[in-house]
């Protein structure tokens, strides 16, 4: 039976540059890669008066669940604000996407060479559980893998931010380790078939190139989320993330569903297995040590 310390690391420091000490690091940084969520109760991401005319759905176009954000040339996408608005809302994003990174680098210096910063976003909308598709319906537990966006093994390292005006948390379950759940589904992966990596990158529907472990972990996500008894009967905790609070963690390894919440800000990163302090904890070195292969 999973506890709140089996799956929750908790720090009160409330600066986004912490540095903490020798062994406090040693520690976080433990918890981390072994697959804890690390929990920030005081740690806000702090609107300027302006910006909270964002707190509103509006500001979403209402196709795309999330505002997104690239770091890379400042564009944002899936909202409504045009001219100054969209400006601003760029700027709030673009100064939580700094933030961010900021924490991973004071709290985990040797990761900083090494990280890519991917899109940033924006989650305005309150989570609905969308029943049209079971694969799209984040309130199920699940490890994230991206269809289109095959990495090749790296890491996802994920910053979240609660920026609720009204009080209300952002609910998750927390489920079981990764090396508990992935036997209930390695066995029953389909094959990867011949020539098919090569076939969704040449058709642009994946950006870059499909490894057998993308392929794995595609159907890990896929299997777990679309079983409704493991679902329902699976060990897991659920915890509410109050507004004013931050928490981070490897969401590959981390199984996670969004209850409820409004008013989410998300840094994403990808980082290289090599730049682990132990790759024995990726989610490709277990699967490999499961397959008795190379995957990557």
């Amino acid at each position: 039976m999973l506890s709140q310390d089996d799956v929750i690391e908790i720090s009160e420091d409330s600066n986004w540059s912490y540095r903490p000490d020798r062994q406090t690091a040693a520690r976080m940084i433990r918890s981390l890669e072994s697959g804890k969520v690390l929990y920030f109760p005081h740690l806000a991401f702090a609107l300027k008066e302006p910006e909270r005319r964002f707190l509103s759905p509006g500001c979403s176009d209402g196709k795309a669940k999330n505002v997104s954000y690239d770091p890379r040339n400042g564009s944002i996408q899936g909202t409504s604000c045009k001219d100054q608005d969209s400006n601003d809302l760029a700027a709030m994003i673009s100064r939580f996407a700094a933030q961010a990174r900021a924490l991973i680098e004071s709290l985990f210096p040797h990761y900083t060479p090494h990280l890519e910063q991917a899109r940033t976003s924006y989650r305005p909308m309150p989570v609905q559980r969308r029943f049209r598709s079971v694969r799209k319906d984040d309130s199920r537990l699940h490890v994230d893998a991206f269809a289109s966006r095959p990495n090749q093994g790296k890491r996802i390292l994920r910053v979240f931010t609660n920026v609720n005006p009204d009080g209300q948390p952002r609910v998750w379950n927390i489920g079981e380790p990764f090396e508990i759940f992935v036997p209930k589904y390695y066995g029953r992966i389909a094959p990867q078939w011949p020539g098919s990596a090569w076939l969704l990158e040449r058709l642009g529907i994946t950006k870059g190139k499909r490894s057998f472990y993308d392929h794995i972990m595609l159907q890990l996500h896929d299997r777990g989320k679309m079983d409704d008894a493991y679902q329902q009967n699976a060990d897991k905790i659920t915890f509410a993330f109050p507004p004013g609070s931050t928490w981070l963690m490897f969401s590959d390894r981390v199984l996670h569903a969004a209850l409820s919440g409004q008013y989410l800000l998300e840094q994403t990163f990808n980082l290289p297995v090599s730049a682990m302090q132990d790759e024995r904890c990726s989610p490709l070195r277990i699967l490999e040590e499961l397959y008795q292969r190379e995957l990557a």
